[in-house]
């Protein structure tokens, strides 16, 4: 059905104003639709399977007849404005660079063409006969040829380039058993390395399952991550100065570091990026750059080097160390004692790498030096999925590596066993546009029921509910929620469909560093102001507002004192305020009776009024975000019209951010104890993880590709655009059954293109 009833009215949905889709859903869930010819409620329908209409959701009855209804009235798809003159109505003039209004129109969901169809292309065949092999196919281990080369080829430097999906992890524990009881190695020459605890403790457990392969052999095996690894020998060899009680496991440890060498620099604590400047430090520090060494590329990266240096004389002077020491402190030790690195070179005669394509600088000079006497290394990884330049990743490692360990041999895992052949062609089809790449095309085993399928929301918020209303229907149809990953570029782009998940009665895990929107600094410091037009003596909000107005944080207790003595709120304590600066006492007490005023407007109309006449608009700007290329405030701020537009006054909306903070805890603390729940994670967190259905959202340019990748290609960087392609690749490979790809029409408020990434799809 295409006519509802709707205040008083009767609207046709082919007519109806695009932008109130969500609102007419939203209303319709509230009874607030009725049926033109019998008059039931009923809902609208935004999901992706079908275009939207009304239906009967309580008697689920069959859509009544509208043929012989009246021609309904609905609001004029353009909206044009008028001014009396003389008695004449005439139309009213517009800026030659305005933009014409005109209302987006829904745009049905299609599937991906995919360029050639599904043909069989069997994997090489396997012909090795060795005994153990034997053993594993009749344990149920089978491999293809080229799974089953890299299995047995053990002997010298070996590059296993491994494409999504190929069985990686198999051919790694495979080829470590083998060694073990085909070749009879010495368990603890053989260095395992991952790049994570959790895939050490599940390779270790896959390799016990194999034949003949006994605890005590398994457990003498040296494995786990690079820091694990690497810090057991410098425990051994400098126990004193490596114990863990001088490890700063916790962020705020080293944040509190920063901080001190921050106040000889008068960095404000609320307003410097100090989070920021950690992983700047991180960065250089992964990339052996040391303090001295560094040379800042802006005035931010001037301060954080200032920073790093008052940062390691401080945990020099205190005996600390970070995480990133532990890999600096081994290579220093290999330099300085050489005679300890040629212990380690004899004991190591084997390395196995995993996800060699995330090794930074300091790993790869690590594996160079253990490696140098035997050569034995092998390498697994995949140059079209490195998405981690931000802690010093770098593909370049993976293509230097037949330079750097002479008589490489090269294998390539192209067989796909995860998805079907419609979705491996779409990523075959994203990927090849990377100009920087090892040449390979992955093969799928199969062809699937479903290509992939783009769809056209209109804003976040849209995107969101037809996202539900999908997933709502595949469980219905005997789907688990498991079965589902909503896959995101930044942790801010979550925002609308947290919530609508959040206000369902579905499952849902989320990462545990994803921080609630609305606790994002710009935004915290933009509701404050809204709080304190409802609660003019909110002490938290008083503190939320200092850097804003250019306060430091010293001046809260000023107010605290002054509201005393002077028997006033805390917002009008900010009358007594002394900075020494005319101008600026006097702004502080024109803002109190703004501030007063919000709670009446609103909350799009308070925001604007915080915006541009408190002038947060120029406290962003001056802060620029500084070293934050990622995600900036003013972004956040668009982000935060779009969730106010739901609500009709700043009460409602700032009940409605509470219920959320509140919610995003809870979740994120039940999320360990859920077996069977929908996903919600960043694109980077969902490496290494498939799921049977998989939606991407906010597939546009300046979410994917990122704004700063865009802005590197403009100024002749190509290299952080073709990560961007690359992480579109990783997630459109994490889908086993089903694929989704979400381009809004508009996003932050704004009009959005999309992603120039899906032109060749």
């Amino acid at each position: 059905m295409k006519t509802a009833k709707y205040n008083q009215q009767i609207i046709n949905l082919d007519q109806y104003d695009r932008s109130d889709y969500q609102k007419l859903y939203d209303d319709g869930k509230k009874g607030m639709l009725a049926c033109t010819v019998c008059g039931n409620p009923v809902r609208l329908y935004l999901g992706i399977q079908e275009q939207p209409h009304f239906y009967h959701h309580l008697s689920g009855k069959e859509d009544c007849q509208e043929e012989s209804l009246p021609t309904p009235s609905s609001p004029p798809s353009e909206k044009t404005e008028y001014i009396e003159r003389n008695g004449f109505k005439i139309p009213k003039s517009r800026s030659i660079t305005a933009e014409a209004v005109k209302e987006d129109t829904f745009i049905f969901p299609r599937e991906v063409k995919v360029p050639s169809p599904f043909t069989s292309h069997p994997p090489v065949t396997p012909g090795v006969k060795l005994d153990y092999i034997k053993q594993l196919k009749q344990a149920g281990i089978h491999f293809d040829g080229n799974q089953e080369k890299a299995v047995v080829s053990t002997d010298g430097p070996l590059l296993i380039l491994a494409g999504a999906g190929s069985g990686k992890t198999r051919v790694l524990t495979a080829r470590t058993a083998f060694m073990l009881e085909e070749q009879k190695i010495d368990p603890g020459s053989i260095m395992l390395v991952t790049f994570t605890a959790k895939a050490a403790a599940e390779m270790k457990k896959r390799i016990s399952h194999y034949p003949n392969m006994s605890p005590s052999k398994v457990n003498r095996l040296i494995s786990g991550t690079f820091h694990s690894i690497f810090y057991r020998i410098l425990c051994f060899h400098e126990r004193e100065k490596w114990t863990s009680d001088k490890l700063m496991k916790k962020e705020w440890q080293r944040e509190q570091i920063l901080k001190e060498a921050g106040r000889k620099l008068q960095l404000d604590e609320k307003e410097f990026a100090y989070d920021l400047a950690l992983q700047q430090i991180g960065l250089w520090k992964n990339t052996l750059i040391m303090p001295h060494e560094v040379k800042p590329e802006s005035p931010w990266e001037e301060k954080v080097a200032l920073l790093y240096k008052d940062y390691e004389s401080a945990k020099d002077r205190q005996g600390l160390f970070d995480f990133d020491d532990m890999l600096i402190g081994c290579f220093k030790l290999f330099i300085d004692q050489p005679s300890i690195l040629e212990i380690y070179q004899n004991r190591f005669q084997y390395l196995l790498i995993d996800e060699f394509q995330d090794i930074n600088k300091v790993q790869y000079e690590l594996v160079k030096m253990l490696s140098r006497k035997h050569g034995n290394v092998c390498a697994v990884g995949d140059d079209d999925q490195s998405i981690y330049s931000f802690r010093g990743s770098d593909p370049a490692y993976l293509f230097n590596f037949k330079a750097d360990f002479k008589n490489t041999e090269v294998i390539i895992l192209n067989q796909n066993y995860r998805s079907p052949h419609e979705i491996v062609e779409t990523a075959n089809t994203l990927i090849s546009a990377n100009q920087i790449r090892h040449e390979k095309e992955m093969r799928a085993q199969y062809s699937g029921e479903c290509p992939p399928v783009i769809f056209h929301p209109y804003d976040e918020e849209e995107e969101a509910t037809m996202i539900l209303t999908d997933i709502k229907e595949r469980i219905e149809q005997g789907e688990r929620p498991g079965d589902f990953a909503i896959l995101f570029r930044t942790n801010a782009a979550s925002r609308a469909v947290f919530e609508r998940l959040a206000n369902s009665s579905l499952p849902f895990r989320l990462d545990q560093d994803i921080e609630s929107f609305y606790e994002r600094f710009m935004v915290k410091g933009m509701l404050s102001f809204l709080r304190l037009s409802l609660n003019p003596d909110d002490s938290d909000a008083i503190r939320n507002i200092l850097p804003s107005l250019f306060l430091k944080q010293s001046a809260f207790r000023d107010l605290q004192a002054n509201s005393i003595l002077n028997d006033c709120s805390m917002l009008e304590a900010l009358t007594y305020v002394k900075t020494g600066f005319a101008f600026q006492e006097q702004k502080l007490k024109r803002l109190i009776p703004i501030v007063r005023s919000l709670s009446s407007l609103s909350p799009v109309a308070a925001i604007d009024i915080v915006e541009k006449d408190l002038g947060y608009q120029d406290f962003i700007k001056k802060r620029g975000n500084e070293g934050n290329q990622l995600e900036k405030g003013s972004d956040d701020v668009r982000d935060l019209k779009v969730a106010a537009r739901n609500f009709k006054s700043v009460a409602e909306f700032i009940e409605h951010v509470d219920h959320m903070i509140a919610m995003n805890s809870e979740i994120k603390r039940t999320s360990k104890t859920i077996s069977d729940a929908i996903t919600l994670s960043t694109i980077h967190r969902s490496k290494g993880l498939e799921f049977g259905n998989v939606y991407i959202i906010g597939t546009v340019d300046g979410s994917i590709p990122h704004d700063y990748a865009l802005d590197a290609y403009r100024n002749g960087d190509r290299q952080p655009l073709e990560e961007e392609r690359r992480l579109l690749y990783v997630a459109v490979t994490r889908a086993e059954k089903r694929l989704f790809i979400s381009v809004p029409q508009r996003r932050r408020g704004r009009k959005a293109n999309p992603s120039r990434f899906l032109g060749r799809i």
